[in-house]
């Protein structure tokens, strides 16, 4: 099953629900925030330090997220220059409520990153300041960190800085009805421009060999005391948000490079045993990808609405495994220094409120732009980053596992027994008896295990075996 944020509807009382608190329990995940950190985030959230921020309140910002969001990290003003575009985009300035060695900082430091579970999350922050003082809430005056990047008329960067403002967002939209408005024409121009600019910008990825992977959102609902499965395909418009995005993790990083310090994401080439695992796959879901087209130009063609196009999605993640934080003083870049998915030097920089490196890496850019060394707290515990943050991605990487898998085995558990039709589409090194199948219908990705060896890529009449969500993970057999 493509594994990104599943969403969840029904009653709390269904045992799916109960399977997810007793893993948060079982992974020894935090829950409440101790109330040292509450007072401290109470008192952050009335009185934030806003020395030195410019009022850029007059500015019409707008937030892009989903619809129940209320951790709101960026709002964002398009404008079209005489030759090229500026972007605005206002950065929640997460630093302006945590003061450093304090129980929020320490706090932060133990959870790294925002938890996310279908049926909820375990935020970074205290809701009091994630969902509320410091979030881009429209109609309320909130600390940023407001970046400026004017591009030409090709959508190249041209010139980046980024300060401290006080901001104020006009409106929180999200992606269905900003792509409405984009299809109707009746989009205000700063919003119409999302459309030509991240168009250009998605130019601009193909000419510098990057790629993005439109992985499906996926929606449990509970009915019947059963559960089914839906994916919300992305519309284009969630393409040319994440564009703003990368755009502005790529001038962090520009800025780091040319200041000498800095922290990087990074990802090296997919060695080329991944990448030919990921044929077999694609031959496997019966995706074509002639021998001369490059791998990113058959993730472009992908349609994320079908079961098997969305599978392949998931499955090309594997080639972004090994991505890490590298950290660099004295100007000496780390190596290797570039993101291969970007393709070119990138950051993480944009959501402060869900990860933790984001707030150090807004403190580095604002020194940079404006001439001085960083913070001694910031350049004390970068050092450190790489680490905490590897340990808090394999943490929210273990999350997302084990949710999947009880997912998968809440939406299977009535049919153990029953066949299904299916592909097997990858062959594990340890022996060609164990490997993952993909089931069509419903479409979910599992292990499958054999006395035989499993023909790769071959279709496959499959008989599930086991699937008890709390108890067991999903597991195939051939029929």
């Amino acid at each position: 099953m493509p594994r990104r944020h599943l969403h969840m509807t029904g009653t709390d009382g269904t045992p799916l629900r109960a399977a997810l608190r007793a893993l948060r329990t079982e992974l020894g995940l935090p829950t409440a925030f101790p109330p040292a950190v509450l007072a401290e985030a109470a008192q952050a959230a009335k009185a934030p330090d806003v020395s030195g921020h410019l009022d850029a309140t007059d500015l019409p910002l707008f937030t892009i997220d989903p619809p129940a969001s209320t951790d709101l990290d960026q709002a964002m003003h398009l404008e079209r220059r005489p030759h090229g575009f500026r972007v605005l985009y206002a950065i929640a300035d997460v630093a302006a409520f945590v003061r450093p060695g304090g129980e929020l900082d320490t706090e932060a430091h133990r959870r790294v990153t925002t938890l996310y579970f279908p049926d909820g999350r375990i935020p970074l922050h205290p809701p009091v300041l994630s969902g509320g003082a410091a979030s881009l809430l429209p109609g309320e005056t909130r600390p940023a960190a407001l970046w400026r990047i004017d591009l030409d008329t090709e959508g190249r960067t041209v010139a980046a800085e980024v300060r401290r403002a006080l901001v104020r967002s006009r409106a929180k939209l999200d992606y269905a009805g900003v792509q409405r408005q984009i299809d109707a024409g009746t989009a205000e121009e700063p919003l119409a421009l999302l459309k030509d600019i991240g168009l250009l910008r998605e130019q601009q990825e193909i000419a510098r060999g990057g790629i993005s992977l439109d992985v499906p959102e996926q929606e449990i609902v509970e009915h019947d005391g059963g559960y089914d499965l839906d994916y919300r395909a992305p519309v284009p418009a969630d393409g040319w948000n994440a564009q703003i995005s990368l755009l502005t993790g790529m001038a962090a990083a520009g800025l780091m490079r040319d200041s000498g310090t800095g922290i990087l994401r990074t990802l090296p080439v997919a060695p080329d045993g991944a990448v030919a695992r990921l044929r077999r796959s694609a031959e496997a879901l019966h995706i074509d990808w002639p021998h001369h087209v490059p791998y990113a130009e058959v993730v472009r063609s992908l349609d994320p609405s079908k079961g098997s196009h969305a599978a392949f999605l998931q499955e090309c993640t594997t080639l972004l495994r090994g991505a890490g934080y590298s950290v660099f003083e004295h100007g000496d870049l780390p190596t290797p220094a570039v993101h291969a998915a970007v393709a070119e030097l990138y950051t993480h920089c944009t959501a402060p409120l869900r990860r933790l490196v984001d707030r150090y890496a807004a403190e580095l850019c604002l020194a940079a732009v404006a001439g001085r060394q960083p913070p001694e707290w910031v350049l004390q515990a970068l050092p450190g980053l790489p680490k905490e943050m590897a340990e808090g991605t394999r943490r929210a990487n273990t999350v997302e596992r084990e949710c999947v898998d009880l997912v998968e085995a809440a939406l299977l558990g009535d049919k153990v027994g029953e066949v299904f039709d299916g592909y097997v589409i990858d062959v594990k090194d340890d022996g060609p008896a164990v490997g993952t199948v993909h089931i069509e219908d419903p479409a979910i990705v599992a292990r499958i295990e054999s006395e035989d060896p499993l023909p790769l890529g071959e279709r496959l009449r499959v008989r599930l075996v086991q699937a008890d969500p709390g108890s067991s993970k999903v597991l195939f057999a051939p029929e």
